[in-house]
Parts: C-alpha cells; sequence; structure tokens
C-alpha cells in the first residue's frame, strides 16, 4: 500500500475521521502512514514557532530603534542648551550669531531622530511635517514676524525619505532658511520664503529654496563662497550626489536635484 500524505489543515480531522471506527485494525502501512502525518504536524509546528521567534526578535530590535534614536535626540537637545548656555556668556554680537546658528543645525538633526522615534515606520520620515516644525523653529529662533515674512510650502503628496537623505536635506534647507531670515528682509521689509520638494520623475527629486529679497552680490560666487553656511550646503548637496544651481534674477532661488533613495 503507498500512502502520498499532502500537507493541509484539514488532515488531522481526516485522520479522525478514518481511525475512529472501535473495530478498526491497524495495519504496518497504517503505522507508517499516522508517522507521516506526524512528521507533518511537527514541521508546521516547528515552522510556527521559528516564525514566532523571527517576529520577536524584529519586535525587540524596532524597540532597540526607537531608543537609539531617542537618546541620540536627547544628545543633541543637551548639546543645543549647552550652546544656548554659552552664549549667555557671550557680548560679541557675531561669536553669539555663530553659536545660534551652530544651536539651530543641532536642532535640525535632533528633529529628525525625534520624527524618527515617534513615527511607526523606523524606515523613513513624513519629510513635509518636518519641514514644516523645522522652519517654524527658524522663525522662532530668529524672532522673525511671520506678518513679514511669509512661508509658503509646496510639497509633493506622500513625500518620505529615508535618514541618510532627510539629515542632508534638513540641513540645507536650515542653511538657505536662516540666511533668507539673516538677510534678505532687512530693515522689516516684507517677502516670501518658499520651500518646494516634488519628484521630477521616478528616480529623481527637486528641491528648491528660494527668496523674493533683496538678492545676493552680482559678484557672488556660489562654488568658492567664504560664508561657512555655503560651504556647508556645498557639501551636503555632494554627499546627497546631486547638483546645485542659483538663480538670482529675483532674490535668491537655490535648486537641488537628486537621486530618491528606495525605501
Amino acid at each position: 500500500m503507498s500512502v502520498v500524505v499532502e500537507q493541509s489543515t484539514n488532515l488531522p480531522f481526516v485522520v479522525l475521521e478514518v481511525y475512529a471506527a472501535k473495530e478498526r485494525i491497524f495495519t504496518q502501512d497504517d503505522v507508517y502512514f499516522l508517522q507521516a502525518i506526524a512528521n507533518v504536524l511537527s514541521s508546521a509546528i516547528a515552522r510556527q514557532q521559528a516564525q514566532a521567534q523571527i517576529q520577536a526578535s524584529l519586535k525587540e530590535k524596532e524597540v532597540l530603534l526607537k531608543e537609539i534614536h531617542h537618546r541620540v535626540k536627547n544628545n543633541l537637545q543637551v548639546i543645543s542648551s549647552l550652546l544656548g548656555l554659552q552664549s549667555r556668556t557671550i557680548q560679541d554680537k557675531q561669536t553669539i550669531d555663530i553659536f545660534q546658528e551652530s544651536q539651530n543645525r543641532v536642532r535640525s538633526m535632533a528633529l529628525i531622530h525625534e520624527k524618527l522615534y515617534r513615527s511607526k515606520d523606523l524606515s523613513k520620515i513624513d519629510f513635509a511635517e518636518y519641514i514644516r516644525e523645522l522652519t517654524i523653529n527658524l522663525f522662532r529662533s530668529y524672532k522673525t514676524n511671520s506678518n513679514n515674512v511669509t512661508l509658503v510650502m509646496e510639497i509633493g503628496q506622500n513625500i518620505f525619505l529615508d535618514v541618510d537623505t532627510a539629515v542632508p536635506c534638513g540641513l540645507i534647507i536650515n542653511e538657505i532658511v536662516s540666511n533668507s531670515l539673516k538677510y534678505a528682509f532687512p530693515q522689516g521689509e516684507k517677502g516670501k520664503i518658499q520651500i518646494k520638494l516634488n519628484p521630477l520623475d521616478e528616480h529623481q527629486l527637486e528641491m528648491i529654496v528660494s527668496d523674493d529679497g533683496v538678492g545676493l552680490p552680482t559678484n557672488f560666487d556660489l562654488k568658492n563662497a567664504n560664508s561657512l553656511g555655503i560651504k556647508l550646503v556645498n557639501g551636503l548637496v555632494n554627499q546627497l550626489r546631486g547638483t546645485l544651481d542659483l538663480n538670482t534674477s529675483k532674490g535668491a532661488e537655490f535648486k537641488i536635484t537628486f537621486a530618491k533613495a528606495k525605501i
């Protein structure tokens, strides 16, 4: 007698029906058949146990990763607070500005780790929400009157970035918006700062940060600027393996094109 055993959720019930009769006489083939069923059930149980262990391990790693993001965020906030405390002991205006700029850079990174800590998906960040909070912090930091300088955001729907892309993008926006708030609208002039991020195609994103303020000097050299902020922007664009273009026909417009990471 040849017995073929298939894996089926109904198999145990079939066996019970077949062998339920009290007067059934068990043959050697019956024994082989029951052993085959036992092996199938044993393998199924083993797979379920392995899957449960994998799920538990993934959950444990997710909790650990969230804790790492939380601790990084806390440490960055401590650094930001130390910079703020140190700046209060300084009288020189230029030095105070340097500390404030450093504080804002640290805050922009801390905000990313806070977003990841609170996110259900640790692999990506809702960039529109992140930029909204980042720019609000910058307006507060520079005590900018929102009635004078308005912020316009045009972020494509469902733009999510991984942390390796979000950090340099956030720092780029931090530098350009900070420069606009400091220099583009002197003596309380009114104007607009605009941030755009949209996909160019399936593989590339385009980010534009601009203002309609007084603009940059006519001899401004984007690649050889002495400003630390512009140097950082150039370095961060290189980190993204992107391209940077500057348009000064009206105010200042920085256009960054970079590859979209798969997440």
